[in-house]
């Protein structure tokens, strides 16, 4: 062969080579999981955090495609300040933050409030989560369900910020399979039309014994930018069942050994199914250089069809225990709005970044129950199962649910952020006057049993300093809205367990106000990225005390307070190129004051633990560089299981493995993951917190996930 032919090969084959190398590594560059630092800071809008004073991260769409999670809870799992718990007699998850709730029906989409399914959200949706920690009624708006005080989550859908066809086939054990499509274009003469459409199918047995889960999705996104005129739609569907699902296990006066991680100590006939239709449309245009009127709207319908079991401990030495359960019906009709005015001035070396709005979110929740007969013995070693109990009592109309709640909560809304020396120092000021008015009617014949109307004032005050370039400091001082509670007819008496009247039955108390002080630093050097905070949140706490203008009576109302201080630190960072780590260490440091009587003075609320800490690794390997091993410690430390805390829960660890390969297949990469969860298979008790009495949530076992991704 001529010398000149053989040079020409070599040449080609080394081009070919290069090129193969340009789509690994732009394949592993797609795939790597990060922490986006800031995110959609309520009425403030989309902001680096290092401009915000507040702590404010994204976990993102390719964080949820490499772990592959079952549930919002899922992703938050890699998140060191918040854990996961489940709600009183429901399959829907419960986040705490700083010590406080985040209801599943409070998380915001695109947002707004009441917009996201309840009590479970398909991750296949969503393209981000992003996580604010503290008190956010300025920010979001006091959050319909009640709860927030802590923090809030608010998830966005998918948009096409790339041209994209992707396919994924997966598999969870012990035999849960899944696929799915994601196919996104830009298109226009400047690419300013995006069309994404994604969808994905998943069923089967999953690690917790016959429990089975199954997920059906498809999500619809368009968008249009050109230049003045940003616009977006989104539309979703999800249909979600799981059954045979494990209940919270209800304690009185001791706490069991865990039993095995994968034991099910639920009933066959347990089984929630829900189906939702939701989405979003919003608008943004430059009315100036200066200026920008911003307006979202969204909705949702959903239906909840859901059988619970439940599990209450007798003899924490034996196992054994009594089964019951419920059905309860619902359907969810919520529709959300905001519109506002974002506009910036300058003037003698200060800038101003001007907003003003208004929100509103309206919900009608159509709800019925039917509790069945309990006391059915099981064990919580060998579970029985037992046929499904017959009606104890029953309210609404179970076929057809009328309205139960009706609820909206409207605000106008205005900040100013100065800033100084170039914008070194930000000083944000503002205030929202919120109204909340919730009307609630007789499960028996539908007539109004109350009407709850109530306003109020919500301030928030921000600082930010930034005396080096990648160095900001900031404190905060921020207010959480929640509505009151109704004093209800009568409680029992812990002393006697005879009845007690309430004088004040049927009052409805003005909304309940807490207050977050914080203060802390970030830095962001681009490769590593750090945030400190220290914090304080003051909340009063509902409870009965005498009454001593009526003897024999008791008087409700917002009797005590619950005070959580804290430390958090969070990291992300690639010290060297191709490591990452993902982490940070919480420290709780909770309790009840002004208790009535001093019951309880002093303790620390149940379930929040003393400290926890996660921390992720990534390592993509020098020598094979298109393998990357991964790994996640979680670990929650000790926690009191009532307030009395003569319960207390022990610390637990939970250690997870992974690995991820991409290989090149007629020049398109296809990713292949595997990972484990709960490696050592470990037996514990993951939480104690709960809205009703003693409760605790068994961890997961030990899982397997498999999955194979080729992008076109």
């Amino acid at each position: 062969m001529p010398a000149q032919a053989q040079t020409g090969d070599a040449a080609s084959t080394s081009a070919l080579d290069d090129a193969a190398g340009d789509i690994l590594v732009s394949a592993q560059q797609a795939n790597r999981t990060v922490v986006e630092q800031g995110g959609q800071v309520g009425v403030l809008g989309d902001q680096p955090g290092e401009n915000v004073p507040f702590s404010v991260r994204s976990y993102t769409e390719a964080l949820i495609l490499n772990q592959q999670p079952d549930t919002l809870g899922e992703v938050l799992e890699n998140d060191p300040t918040i854990r996961t718990t489940m709600g009183f007699g429901i399959a829907g998850e419960v986040f705490v933050i700083r010590g406080f709730p985040l209801f599943s029906d409070d998380v915001g989409f695109d947002g707004l409030y009441g917009i996201a399914p309840r009590q479970l959200v398909a991750p296949e949706l969503l393209s981000s989560v992003q996580v604010i920690n503290g008190a956010s009624a300025f920010l979001n708006g006091a959050a319909p369900g009640g709860s927030g005080i802590g923090g809030s989550v608010n998830i966005l859908p998918k948009m096409a910020d790339r041209d994209l066809t992707r396919v994924t086939a997966g598999y969870v054990s012990d035999a849960h399979f899944s696929g799915a499509a994601d196919v996104a274009r830009r298109f226009g003469a400047n690419d300013e039309w995006g069309v994404r459409i994604n969808g994905s199918a998943r069923r089967g047995d999953i690690a917790i014994n016959d429990e089975f889960h199954s997920s059906y999705v498809l999500g619809a996104g368009i968008d249009h930018d050109s230049g003045p005129l940003r616009a977006s739609l989104s539309l979703n569907w999800q249909r979600l069942r799981q059954s045979h699902w494990r209940p919270l296990v209800t304690i009185s006066t001791a706490i069991p050994d865990a039993p095995d991680a994968d034991t099910n100590f639920g009933q066959p006939w347990a089984e929630i199914e829900t189906e939702d239709f939701f989405g979003t449309a919003s608008i943004e245009y430059d009315v100036a250089d200066n200026a920008t009127f911003y307006a979202r709207v969204g909705a949702r319908d959903g239906r909840e069809d859901q059988y619970t079991s439940s599990f209450t401990l007798l003899d924490a030495a034996t196992g054994a225990g009594s089964a019951g359960g419920s059905y309860v019906p619902r359907e969810d009709n919520n529709e959300a709005a905001t519109a506002g005015m974002r506009v910036s001035l300058a003037a003698g070396g200060i800038s101003h970044q001007l907003n003003v709005g208004a929100s509103a979110s309206w919900q009608e929740i159509r709800t019925a129950y039917d509790f069945y007969a309990g006391g059915f013995a099981t064990n919580l070693y060998d579970p029985v199962d037992i046929a499904r109990p017959p009606s104890a009592f029953a309210g609404g109309n179970l076929d057809d649910p009328f309205p139960i709640t009706r609820t909206r909560v409207s605000s106008v809304f205005a900040s100013d952020t100065l800033g100084l020396w170039n914008d070194r120092i930000l000083l944000t000021g503002g205030l929202r006057l919120q109204e909340i008015r919730a009307r609630s009617y007789a499960y028996f014949g539908g007539e109004l049993a109350s009407d709850y109307r109530e306003n109020a004032v919500t301030p928030v005050a921000g600082l930010v300093v930034k005396p080096a370039n990648g160095i900001s400091l900031y404190a905060n001082r921020i207010e959480g809205l929640v509505r009151g509670d109704v004093a209800p007819n009568g409680v029992t008496d812990p002393a006697t367990g005879g009845n007690l009247v309430v004088s004040n039955a049927g009052e409805v108390l003005a909304p309940y106000r807490s207050v977050q002080y914080e203060f802390g630093g970030k830095a962001n050097f681009g490769l590593f990225n750090a945030s400190l905070a220290f914090f304080q949140i003051d909340r009063p706490n509902s409870a009965y005390r005498a009454d001593t203008d009526n003897a024999g009576q008791v008087v409700f109302g917002p009797f005590g307070e619950q005070r959580n201080r804290g430390i958090e630190f969070t990291l992300d960072a690639e010290p060297v190129r191709g490591l990452r780590l993902i982490g940070g260490v919480a420290v709780n440091d909770p309790e009840l004051r002004r208790t009535p009587g001093g019951l309880y003075q002093g303790n620390d609320p149940a379930g929040i633990p003393e400290w926890m800490g996660n921390a992720n690794v990534e390592w993509d390997l020098p020598f094979m560089p298109a393998l990357t091993l991964t790994g996640r410690a979680v670990h929650t430390g000790k926690q009191a299981a009532d307030p009395a805390n003569t319960l207390q829960l022990d610390d637990w660890a939970r250690f997870d493995l992974g690995v991820r390969y991409v290989a090149l297949v007629k020049d398109t990469p296809l990713t292949l993951r595997f990972g484990v969860d709960n490696v050592s298979d470990e037996d514990y008790w993951a939480s104690a917190f709960s809205t009703f009495g003693t409760q605790l949530l068994l961890g997961g076992p030990r899982t397997f996930k498999a999955s194979a991704s080729v992008e076109f």
